[in-house]
């Protein structure tokens, strides 16, 4: 009785009134601190709670040509580089100030591609950038606006980061026709 259990670097004690439960207390696993299996399905916490971000690319019409799923604490930059990736290299590529690194301006010189990124207000060497040109930002915004008409993609409903991505996929190609 009240032998200790070992589990993850944590000293356990059975104590004499322990039921059948193969652990001691029921809680989330003790690794991670993540629900199982939300690190795979593009779930992260942010301050808004859970929640999923949705990484596009669009053309000059305001189309989207390349998505990805990330989870809600994941920063832009990296995502932006995989996405760039996916398509031929364009002449500019438009974004807003989440995307001003030098990763970023590095790898679209090396496409050929000239970054119309604002800096942002803590960098110290401050790059010149078309504000003509950054005023049709508003086009990838309103591919967004109209992802988000339809209720599946504006809530998340499913479980799978694959069907949701199905999902996002099916709204793109119906907003790309009407």
């Amino acid at each position: 009785m009240g032998e200790l259990v070992l589990r993850t670097g944590r000293v356990w004690a059975i104590g004499r009134d322990a039921d059948d439960r193969f652990d001691a207390c029921q809680s989330a696993p003790l690794g991670r601190g993540w629900k199982k299996g939300e690190e795979n399905q593009a779930v992260g916490r942010s301050r808004g709670g859970r929640n999923t971000k949705i990484h596009a690319l669009a053309d000059a019409k305001g189309r989207l040509i390349a998505i990805l799923l990330s989870g809600g604490e994941a920063h832009d930059c990296p995502l932006a580089e995989r996405l760039i990736r996916r398509v031929k290299s364009p002449e500019r590529l438009l974004g807003d100030k989440a995307y001003d690194s030098a990763e970023l301006r590095e790898a679209l010189d090396e496409r050929g591609t000239k970054p119309v990124i604002p800096n942002r207000c803590n960098r110290k060497q401050p790059f010149s950038f078309n504000k003509r040109l950054y005023k049709l930002r508003w086009r990838i915004e309103n591919a967004f606006n109209r992802l988000k008409d339809f209720r599946r993609i504006a809530t998340r409903y499913d479980k799978l980061a694959r069907n949701y991505l199905a999902s996002v996929c099916l709204a793109a190609a119906l907003v790309w026709w009407i």
